[in-house]
């Protein structure tokens, strides 16, 4: 398949969104009108890998059939569920469309295992995963509905790869940014992530303030929303800290 080769995100932009909570992110979309960017029902599984960030590279499951998704299909080094494991890159979020289904698994602990050395930067499925206990243990981020011991053949049938997907109800286009944290996963289109990387490290900023006064008994009314004196004193505080370059 030939893709158009999608230009660099800056490093700045990623780690401003790195280091913002998937709130913070899907509370700037919402203020340029995207609803549905949060993906419904996927947890993270791995607690000892840091948090997801990275670019979608996208696999999409139709149901599967009975007199084509049979065990050998294993004996298919080709199978699209294999070349997408071998085929996304480092910075890159293997994004896994199951239709919300998770009565078999969209993926087991070898799979995982072969990404996590590989260097991708996480797995992201609206299904299950099989081999749990091993999953839990890797330091690739994973996020998931949930487990099952059941084999994907027994539901699942993958046909693309790096396509527009449906992903715990979200819309994921290739090269979209997954960010995950405790609270699950955002997707924030490419051709947005510079603008809302700028408004996400600003909100940061300005509730870590907030909430230093809050914890030192300040009210919610003025303080939050901040009225104009606390937003003065916010700026007066940004002011005084030292320039970083």
């Amino acid at each position: 398949m030939s893709e158009t080769p999608q230009a660099p995100l800056d490093p700045d932009d990623l780690a401003a969104l790195g280091a913002a909570s998937t709130a913070t992110i899907t509370t700037q979309l919402f203020g340029h009108g995207l609803r549905n960017t949060f993906l419904a029902g996927v947890q993270h599984v791995t607690p000892r890998a840091p948090r997801l960030l990275g670019e979608a590279f996208t696999l999409r499951y139709i149901p599967a059939r009975e007199d084509i998704d049979t065990l050998d299909v294993y004996d298919d080094y080709d199978h699209p569920q294999r070349r997408a494991v071998e085929e996304v890159g480092p910075g890159q979020v293997l994004v896994v469309d199951c239709r919300g289904q998770g009565r078999a698994a969209s993926a087991g602990h070898i799979l995982l295992t072969r990404m996590s050395v590989r260097g991708a930067a996480g797995f992201v499925t609206d299904g299950t995963l099989r081999d749990m206990e091993e999953i839990r243990r890797l330091p690739l981020p994973v996020f998931a509905t949930g487990a099952s011991a059941m084999t994907n053949l027994a539901q699942h049938h993958a046909v693309d790869l790096q396509v527009p997907i449906g992903c715990g109800g979200v819309a994921v286009y290739p090269g979209d940014l997954l960010v995950g944290d405790a609270d699950g996963v955002v997707c924030v289109p490419r051709h947005l992530v510079a603008v809302i990387a700028r408004q996400a490290r600003e909100q940061e900023r300005l509730e870590t303030f907030i909430t230093g006064r809050v914890a030192e008994g300040a009210p919610l009314r003025g303080t939050y929303p901040p009225d104009s004196a606390t937003r003065h004193a916010y700026r007066r505080e940004q002011e005084a800290l030292p320039v970083t370059e």
